[in-house]
């Protein structure tokens, strides 16, 4: 059975060979039912708001119904930036799993680290370092062609 994080590392794949910035993300309900996945699709989009968190989770509470996931977990390649840790809380994901620290726009473990303030409604359970190294090397890879190029 393929893991919530290989499909995550996956999607991410599919995103930089469609020259998107490799970050996929999946939502797994309670029981681990894959609900939804996506990659980012800024640049198809030409909309900055179409990171593959944000993706995955509004097609999963298409999925469910309802305007919550609270059972569910989010599985992403990447620490989530200010505003998929907005979309998180919320939509009151259960869990975050995700791979590569982001030092630079990451907003759980770093920056604003969202889910450690008072004013924070809802705190998911933050599970950071899955698969570390493979997120870390598509991201470095992606980048490195980038300014090669």
């Amino acid at each position: 059975m393929t893991s919530p994080m290989e499909m995550a590392l996956n999607e991410a794949r599919r995103a930089a060979l469609a020259g998107e910035v490799p970050v996929g993300a999946v939502v797994t309900d309670g029981v681990g039912v894959v609900l939804a996945i996506a990659g980012n699709q800024v640049e198809a989009g030409q909309n900055p708001t179409l990171h593959a968190e944000y993706l995955a989770l509004a097609a999963a509470r298409t999925v469910r119904g309802g305007k919550y996931l609270a059972d569910c977990t989010l599985t992403v390649t990447l620490e989530p930036c200010a505003f998929c840790a907005a979309a998180i809380a919320a939509f009151r994901v259960g869990r975050v799993v995700f791979g590569a620290y982001d030092p630079k726009t990451g907003a759980v473990e770093h920056g604003p680290r969202l889910f450690a303030q008072p004013t924070t409604h809802h705190k998911p359970e933050v599970i950071g370092g899955v698969r570390e190294q493979e997120s870390t090397a598509l991201l470095r890879e992606f980048f490195k062609a980038k300014r090669d190029a």
